[in-house]
Formats: structure tokens, C-alpha cells, sequence
């Protein structure tokens, strides 16, 4: 299975590297993906420049990153929190090993170094980005982490390729990448954040949505995704049609959140959502930035 650990503040990653010791001590095979939105931000901060987050036209937000933010992701996402993450997994007994996107071209797509946005109501082309959407995934290097007992924790940046043949780090979201790995692996995804789940009123936790099987059900569940959650049901349909067979949003601050999640808890979104479709999602967004 992935399971995706969220990168927001309110994200306590200790009740999944406590599942995950578990799982992987009785023989299931796991890879883990994470984000890293606040601490890049506070990197950013750190170091004088402010965050910046733009609105693609297709209306999904995400972070712009320039070259100097680049620098400030890569330090936050593959120096510190990878290493910390992967840390904490071998602390608790796991043979973790720490990867970004970029080794072994784990992760790999043509750099996007333009995108589209919107700027006080009007459609603009911004220059200078450093992010890419991921085309492939070295499922092999994955596969034979895992064949050797170990646990792969992956973060982006990703392997972005140029026009010319040459390779940048650039920025990617985390549960797209997240959606990507399953994918490849035919893997069942578990994304956990700081909620229980999608909820059919975004205010009301009470309405949790526990399950999507059917076309109609996945509409649903789309109408319902506001804000953060719009990008996570974008991945899970990602992975679903990549290989994936259920995709699982759950809260990462419960006990034992993934044996949770796994039986029953949060909003199951099944492979036979897709009906009959062929697996291409068209609905692609325009700022691939990490935000979560």
C-alpha cells in the first residue's frame, strides 16, 4: 500500500509511523509519500521572501516556485523533512529509507516553466516556474526496496526535464505524487490530512461521505471537495486510473489512523467510480505546486 502523510501543521505524523512499524513488522509492504506545505513556507519566511500562491486557470491554487523558492523547497522537503520523517520510521523499528523524486528518477516529468493563472480576474502567463507533472515513476527502484524489506518515505521534488535534455529538481504536488506511486505499483492509497474525510457540507463534519463505488457516487464526492480537498480527489481519481484499486481520505490525528482508514474509517473512493472510462483524466491542473 502508499500511504500519504499530510504536510500541514495540524498533521501529527505519529500515529502513522506507529502504524506503519506495525504493518511492516507483519509483512505488508508499504511506501510513504509526504507533503511539507508549512514548513516550506516557514523556510521561505526564514529565509526573507514570501510564499506565493497563484490561481490556475482551471481554478486550482497552488504555489508558485521560482528559482529562489526551488532552493527553500528542496532544503525544507528532501534535507530537512525526509530525513526527520525517515528518522522517526527507523526510531520505531522500520527499515526506512529516504528518497526524493529525484533519485533514480523516481519521479519524472517534463519541467513546466510557465504557467497559467488568474490576476485580478484576468488570465496571465507567469514565467520562471520550477514544476512539473509527473509522467513517470521508477516502480522498479520502489519494488525492489520493497523485495529487500525495506520502506521507501519519497518526497518530491521531482526529476523535471528539460528541452534540451538536462534535468532540474522542480516542485510537485505530494498527493499527486502520492497518487502516481500507487498508481505504478497498483497499490492501495491511503491519504491522510486533518480531517476525517470529504465531508458533503465542508463545514459540518457530521456529513462525512464514507464511500464512492459508482459514477454518480464519485460526482458526488467532486461536488463536495472544496478548497485542499479538491486536490485530493483529484489524486485518488489519478490513482484509481493509473492502477489503484480503492483510495482511502483519512485523519492522520486518530489513533492507529492507517488500521483505521483500512477498516472503515474516512471516505473509501472505489476503482468502479470510473465506470467505464479508459483511465485518462482531462481535468488536469494547470499549478502542479505541493500544498498539502
Amino acid at each position: 500500500m502508499v500511504v500519504k502523510i499530510g504536510g500541514a501543521k495540524a498533521v501529527d505524523p505519529a500515529g502513522a509511523v506507529g502504524d506503519v512499524a506495525h504493518l511492516a513488522a507483519n509483512g505488508r509492504r508499504v511506501v510513504v509519500v509526504h507533503g511539507g506545505s508549512t514548513v516550506v513556507d516557514e523556510t521561505i519566511e526564514r529565509l526573507g521572501m514570501e510564499p506565493e500562491y497563484v490561481e490556475s486557470a482551471s481554478g486550482v491554487t497552488g504555489r508558485f516556485t521560482d528559482a529562489e523558492t526551488m532552493e527553500a523547497f528542496t532544503m525544507a522537503m528532501a534535507g530537512k523533512l525526509n530525513t526527520e520523517l525517515t528518522a522517526l520510521f527507523r526510531e520505531a523499528g522500520v527499515d526506512a529509507v529516504g528518497l526524493s523524486g529525484v533519485d533514480g528518477g523516481l519521479l519524472s516529468g517534463p519541467r513546466k516553466s510557465a504557467v497559467r493563472v488568474i490576476e485580478g480576474g484576468k488570465k496571465k502567463i507567469r514565467r520562471g516556474e520550477h514544476s512539473g507533472r509527473i509522467e513517470s515513476v521508477n516502480a522498479d527502484l520502489l519494488s525492489g526496496l520493497l523485495a529487500d524489506g525495506y520502506t521507501p518515505v519519497v518526497s518530491p521534488p521531482m526529476e523535471g526535464r528539460e528541452g534540451d535534455g538536462g534535468v532540474t529538481p522542480v516542485n510537485t504536488d505530494a498527493d499527486r505524487a502520492a497518487a502516481a506511486v500507487a498508481g505504478a505499483l497498483g497499490a492501495d492509497l491511503v491519504l491522510l490530512t486533518d480531517v476525517a474525510g470529504v465531508y458533503a457540507d465542508p463545514d459540518d463534519p457530521d456529513t462525512l461521505i464514507e464511500s464512492a463505488a459508482t459514477p454518480d457516487e464519485l460526482d458526488a464526492v467532486e461536488d463536495a471537495a472544496e478548497g485542499f480537498m479538491g486536490k485530493k480527489v483529484m489524486a485518488a481519481k489519478e490513482a484509481l486510473s493509473g492502477g489503484s484499486g480503492r483510495v482511502i481520505v483519512a485523519d492522520a490525528n486518530v489513533r492507529d489512523p492507517i488500521v483505521a482508514a483500512l477498516g472503515g474509517a474516512g471516505t473509501a473512493i472505489e476503482r468502479s467510480v470510473l465506470g467505464d472510462a479508459d483511465g485518462d483524466d482531462a481535468e488536469q491542473a494547470e499549478t502542479e505546486g505541493e500544498t498539502a
